[in-house]
Order: C-alpha cells, then sequence, then structure tokens
C-alpha cells in the first residue's frame, strides 16, 4: 500500500470511529494493511455482555468532515417495536459496506427482553440480555448499575417505559439514508401495534426463533 492510494488513512478513519482514542501506528513504508483484516473477526470474548454492558450509551462518533475518507458512523433510533421477520428481509438493505456496529433492539416478539445486537464484519450476533426496567420493579432498579439507570431515566416514556431500538452503524460509504429507511420499514404500524403484545407473540421471527405457546396457546 503507498500513500496516494488512500489505504492508510482510510484505516485511520475507519479506526477513529471505532475507538477515537486509539493510538494508530501505520508509519512502516511497508506496513502490511492485510493485517488490519483481524479487526473485523470478534475474538473470543466478543460475545460475552456483562450486564454493563447490555444498555450502555449507543451514539456515533462526531468527527470533521473532509478528513473521513467516506468513513461514517450512522445513528438509528425508534420507540417502536421490531417485526422480526420484516428486519431479518431489510437486513441486506442495512448491512452492506456496515464494518461494525452495536446497540439494542425492542423486538415485538419478545417484549420484555432486551435484544442485544453486534456486528463486525459479516458477523452479526443478536441475543437476549436481560429485561427492561419496568416502572413498578423497584429491586431490579436497585440492581442495575448507576448508567442504566440513568439512561433509564433519561429516556424514560409514560407508556413504553425504557423500551427502544438503538443501534449505531460504522463503516465507508454508507448510504444514511436507505439503512434508516429500511429499518424505519421493518416497525411495526399503527394497526400492528393495536393488536397487543399477545398477538405480537405470534409473529414469525426467522431470527431469534418462534415464542414457544403459553399454556393458553
Amino acid at each position: 500500500p503507498g500513500e496516494g492510494d488512500g489505504r492508510r488513512e482510510g484505516c485511520r478513519a475507519l479506526l477513529g470511529h471505532l475507538n477515537p482514542s486509539a493510538v494508530v501506528h501505520l508509519d512502516s513504508d511497508d506496513a502490511d494493511l492485510t493485517a488490519l483484516t483481524a479487526l473485523a473477526r470478534p475474538d473470543p470474548g466478543w460475545s460475552a455482555a456483562g450486564p454493563a454492558d447490555r444498555l450502555d450509551i449507543v451514539a456515533p462518533v462526531v468527527r470533521r468532515r473532509g478528513v473521513d475518507h467516506g468513513v461514517t458512523s450512522v445513528l438509528w433510533r425508534s420507540r417502536r417495536p421490531l417485526h422480526p421477520e420484516r428486519l431479518a428481509e431489510g437486513l441486506p438493505r442495512v448491512m452492506p459496506s456496515v464494518v461494525r456496529s452495536r446497540g439494542h433492539l425492542w423486538s415485538a416478539t419478545r417484549p420484555r427482553t432486551v435484544i442485544s445486537w453486534r456486528s463486525a464484519g459479516r458477523h452479526l450476533e443478536l441475543r437476549e440480555a436481560g429485561g427492561w426496567l419496568e416502572g413498578e420493579d423497584a429491586a431490579a432498579w436497585r440492581a442495575a448499575s448507576p448508567q442504566r439507570r440513568t439512561l433509564a431515566s433519561w429516556y424514560w416514556d409514560d407508556y413504553y417505559g425504557e423500551r427502544r431500538n438503538e443501534i449505531v452503524f460504522t463503516g465507508a460509504d454508507l448510504d444514511a439514508d436507505r439503512l434508516r429507511a429500511a429499518l424505519d420499514s421493518a416497525v411495526l404500524d399503527d394497526g400492528e401495534l393495536a393488536l397487543g403484545t399477545e398477538r405480537w407473540a405470534r409473529l414469525p421471527d426467522p431470527l431469534l426463533g418462534d415464542v414457544a405457546p403459553g399454556p393458553e396457546g
């Protein structure tokens, strides 16, 4: 890789979005940038999310225009639950050019459960990561970290509580409008919202698996 092809500075820009405090050493003339491909694969402990990581602050890095070499971070938020089948169908429009992403989901089929979202390269992991805080559950509030309680209070909605979708995507030449439109089309519409949680549980879920029926079917 030479100084004129933009790959070196592009890597610097990408790393700056993934970790603004990282010190990047790419000063050698014969630097092998192929070694950086390891950043797109999860390390062995990547999927182990502790309680403090389940609902941490999700925000894009703010960078100056003209120095990012096409690397951007896009934040998507929604206060409506996601239809898991439509989300699965929309992933081909969401994930192209995404290098890393992280956040949490509110899935219609699991309305009481936080679904963590993490991706690195071609690897996307969705998994159940505890429950949303409920207004009347004093024990859960006491057990939550101070940061979690602060975030819950900050984003609290009188009807939905702290439930929300929140993901930040980082990559080169991301189409922010297309990405957000694909995700917006995956949330429940007014008619689906009105059906209530019992009907939501019957929705097909190709991502996490269908919810087992309760004692009443």
